[in-house]
């Protein structure tokens, strides 16, 4: 697992910094400094959606305490060595007037090898108990027996989703319930990769996890608000790796239920919409596609059995609205160069009717 640097939200009292693992949070390193630099970060880069500097998750908190620790050693150091080489600059400069001459010589000094000598090697251990203690609490916390489980598969370059005990295949959009104080939730994700490697990463939610051909990874996030939270892969993997987007939407218990069923249930086909779905039928994606209660039963692209009620497509590259979905059916590169998905070319009768068609299934 991979860790990123993360600070309290704009707006709120900086609090004593923790490590936080499933066991609950104990006191980590504080004080001015630390809150000092909290303080800055928060009002410079927690405008951004995908800021690091605004944790909501106990992964990502932990990291976050570990990641001020780190920090605050970094820039201890850095403010010594820095003030010794200006001290130095100015009280040692050249001057009208002066006579050079060579400075006495001192050969050794066992205070300073000293020195040099324990002092890192101090602050590497402490560094590396405190990194130890992070992986331990995020990487084997036990699992709760409500947990809810995931399996999350990376594609190029998209996301499927898969809710095993619900009976849901999703893509691109991954939606959990929110993991309340007073009853936790959190959602355990299992990872792999259909083609080349990928990397999982929401980093308001957790750290980065690497998705690997024939390996399975495991993770597991825990929302504290409601909202949506913004990703990416974070791991190149071909032309569109920059447009392989995350989304999490991280719902309230009713919210999150009310997904589930309208999942799990078959997409209204209106009857306006049957020479579409008779199109698409007759075509080649069937091949590549499902969508519950037709023929299609192709897993090579996204699932497109509820479509309509997605907020995007192309994996989070534009919204999800008939002249979008219109013009990505027609011709995949416009919007996503490379893709492998190919131009269906249908004719102009065919495309509207099989646009209006996937815009029913919500």
């Amino acid at each position: 697992m991979f860790f990123s640097l993360e600070l309290p939200v704009a707006g709120l009292a900086p609090d004593p910094v923790v490590l936080c693992g499933t066991r609950g949070c104990t006191p980590g390193v504080s004080g001015a400094i630390v809150h000092s630099l909290s303080h800055l970060f928060t009002l410079i880069l927690d405008q951004s959606s995908t800021s690091i500097f605004a944790p909501q998750g106990t992964p990502a908190r932990s990291i976050f305490g570990l990641s001020m620790l780190v920090l605050s050693i970094c820039s201890v150091i850095f403010l010594i060595v820095a003030g010794l080489l200006l001290f130095t600059l100015i009280r040692y400069r050249h001057r009208r007037g002066y006579t050079q001459r060579e400075p006495a010589q001192i050969y050794g000094s066992t205070q300073i090898e000293l020195s040099w000598t324990v002092l890192p090697i101090l602050i590497v251990v402490v560094l590396f108990l405190a990194t130890a203690r992070v992986i331990f609490v995020t990487q084997t916390a036990a699992k709760p027996s409500n947990a809810l489980d995931v399996v999350v598969i990376g594609h190029q370059f998209w996301w499927e989703y898969r809710y095993p005990k619900l009976g849901i295949v999703t893509a691109n959009e991954l939606h959990v319930p929110v993991s309340e104080p007073d009853h936790p939730t959190p959602t355990y994700l299992t990872m792999s990769s259909a083609d080349t490697d990928h990397s999982f990463w929401v980093p308001r939610l957790a750290g980065k996890m690497d998705l690997i051909p024939n390996k399975v990874n495991t993770m597991w996030i825990d929302p504290e608000k409601p909202g949506l939270y913004l990703g990416q892969c974070a791991q190149y993997c071909g032309v569109q790796h920059a447009k392989m987007l995350l989304r999490v939407y991280a719902d309230s218990p009713a919210e999150f239920s009310a997904w589930i069923k309208k999942q799990q249930q078959t997409a209204l086909q209106t009857p306006t919409a049957a020479a579409g779905r008779a199109v698409f039928e007759a075509n080649a994606c069937v091949n590549c596609h499902t969508i519950s209660g037709t023929s299609a039963h192709g897993t090579f692209g996204p699932n497109l059995s509820h479509v309509a009620s997605r907020d995007t497509i192309a994996s989070g590259a534009v919204p999800n609205n008939p002249q979008n979905l219109r013009a990505f059916i027609d011709d995949p590169a416009h919007f996503k160069p490379g893709v492998l998905m190919p131009a269906m070319h249908l004719i102009q009768r065919d495309l509207d009717a099989v646009t209006q068609y996937l815009s029913t299934l919500h």
